[in-house]
């Protein structure tokens, strides 16, 4: 399942001459300030909350809009052809502790995903990154994906499924193949990388609505409902 977003191309014609050159054009002349803030490349894995069978590789291009919250954008590969198949909100344990019980079902922990090597910035050597891999330790996320790439998906179809961080216990654990896989693609070794980071310190406590399915047994699911629109003026 998880090799099946490689074949599931969107539909369309080529890029034409034209539309490259306007392309280049508006680079020019536009600032793109958002996209020129992405500042980090993180890659994890991330599972299905409705389908737990299912697990994906995932690439976060994060900015950082101030020591407490960053924003990602989350695509299936660094490659130029990647695909944008979601986004995912991290903040640190401070934020997440005044959101409402409910909402923290929402999100999930990155401390195993830091401890266990899972978490990777590409290319960058650890040392750089360890005072970034200790602040993410201690953070929560919210993914939402909206294109089913690992499904064959040619197009993003239907409502957002809320994703959840690997973890240490049954369901949570990811493919040893997935791992493999990835370690091959960039010369790294997931285990090695475990065993350098023995020394992050793990969060002092870890809120229990967080990761609600390892604590309830129990996923989240978007699902669409039909109403009736209220409007003052007559609908034509």
């Amino acid at each position: 399942m998880a090799s099946a977003g490689k074949e599931a191309t969107p539909p369309g014609q080529p890029m034409s001459m034209g539309q490259h050159m306007l392309d280049k054009g508006a680079q020019m002349l536009q600032n793109l300030k958002p996209i020129k803030q992405i500042s980090q490349h993180v890659c994890t894995f991330a599972i299905y909350s409705h389908d737990m069978s299912r697990q994906i590789e995932t690439h976060h291009f994060i900015t950082r809009l101030n020591q407490d919250f960053l924003q990602c954008a989350v695509y299936d590969s660094d490659d130029s052809t990647g695909r944008l198949i979601g986004v995912e909100y991290i903040v640190s344990d401070k934020i997440f502790e005044t959101l409402p019980p409910d909402e923290q079902k929402l999100w999930h922990s990155h401390a195993y995903e830091v401890k266990s090597g899972l978490l990777i910035h590409p290319r960058v050597p650890e040392m750089v990154v360890k005072p970034e891999l200790e602040n993410l330790a201690k953070t929560y996320g919210k993914f939402w994906c909206t294109w089913q790439l690992d499904r064959g998906d040619r197009l993003p179809l239907g409502v957002p499924s809320l994703m959840v961080s690997p973890q240490a216990v049954n369901l949570g654990m990811v493919s040893p193949t997935l791992i493999t896989k990835r370690d091959a693609k960039y010369n790294i070794s997931t285990e090695a990388i475990k065993q350098s980071r023995v020394e992050i310190a793990e969060p002092e406590w870890l809120n229990p609505q967080a990761d609600y399915w390892k604590q309830h047994g129990k996923g989240f699911a978007i699902d669409v409902k039909q109403f009736e629109m209220e409007s003052k003026y007559p609908i034509l």
